[in-house]
Parts: C-alpha cells; structure tokens; sequence
C-alpha cells in the first residue's frame, strides 16, 4: 500500500529479457535501504526487490504488468518514480494508492505557466465512470488531484516542488502514463453493479 507522495526517482540502469518477462535494475538513493522480498512503487507500479547490488535494486515485470502499464517503453537510462511502501503510523499525505496500474493514459498537451505547469490526459472511455472532477489519481505513481474532466481527458495542475522531484518534467505531449484511479471508487461502482 502507498500513498501517492514520490519519494525519490532512480535511473534504469539495466534491462534484461527472459521469455515474456522483463527485469530492470534500478539505482536510487533509497536502494541500498531495500531488502529482498519488499515491494516498491516504480512509476505507480508496485513490483517485488529481487536482487541488490552497488546501489541498485532489480525488478521482474510479468506479461500481464507489462500490457496495463508503460513498462514495456522503459529504456536505460529513464528516470522512475520510487516510493516505498508506507508505514502505517505515519500521515497519509496523499490518497490510499494499491500499486496496482488500471491502465495508461497519453498526455495531449502540457503548457507552462510559468511558475507551474498543467498536463491534459486522455484515458480510454471504459474508465470514465472512475475519473470526477476534484478527485485524486495516481499517475506514474503520484497522487494528485484532477480537474477539466470531460469523457475521457483530465488535466492536472503540478507544482515546482513535484515538477523538479518527479519524472513528471520528462512527461510531454504523446507520451504514455501509468494511471490507478481512487480505490474508494472502484469499490462503489462494484457495489452498485452487484446491486443492479
């Protein structure tokens, strides 16, 4: 479980490919922390440490990981938003985030306004009953808050301090996102399916 608030990024510094998998080895600062067996959020993805080595930690992908999310686009050399998973005593400062990608959106426009910048989103249509207007999103495993929602786009208003602590700042117009909508939301529109 997490929270949305990046923690740090880490640069991919290996990709390697065994059957219908992919592993990455991923140097950060928070690294030489992880244990074997922990999960992390890599751009809003929650995957499992397997291995530790000269400040760098590897993940393994799976099929399924790889066609939800933007993993299958990672090169070396990318930068990747890291959080690890939140310790239960501490404030959750940003909304209740699973690691669990529903799906990608591309972003379709970015402007600078000087002194803080806004992205537009389009997602596909299936998801649109998830997305309201003032409701939270994690996107490359950062919580934020969306706005301008129509059918299938949303805008989001960053920050300096999140522009220049995320990958966000790479993120221009074409390219792919990792999207988990709000939890809570997901499990009411389940119960009123059930209930129907």
């Amino acid at each position: 479980m997490f929270t949305g608030i990046v923690e740090t990024t880490g640069i991919i510094t290996g990709i390697t490919t065994s059957g219908t998998n992919k592993s990455f080895w991923i140097q950060s600062s928070v690294s030489p922390e992880l244990k074997i067996d922990q999960s992390i959020s890599h751009d809003g993805v929650c995957l499992t440490v397997e291995a530790l080595a000269n400040d760098a930690h590897q993940v393994t992908a799976i099929a399924e990981t790889i066609q939800k999310t933007n993993l299958g686009q990672w090169k070396t050399g990318d930068t990747v938003n890291l959080e690890r998973c939140m310790i239960m005593n501490g404030r959750l400062d940003g909304h209740i985030v699973q690691g669990h990608v529903d799906t990608t959106a591309t972003c379709v426009n970015k402007t600078d306004l000087n002194g803080s910048w806004e992205y537009t989103f389009e997602f596909p249509d299936q998801f649109a009953h998830l997305v309201i207007e003032k409701g939270s999103i994690s996107l490359n495993g950062t919580s934020l808050t969306i706005f301008n929602v129509t059918r299938n786009r949303f805008t989001v208003a960053i920050i300096p301090y999140t522009y220049h602590h995320t990958s966000i700042r790479q993120v221009t117009a074409g390219s792919v996102v990792n999207i988990e909508f709000d939890m809570v939301g997901k499990y009411i529109y389940r119960m009123q399916q059930l209930k129907a």
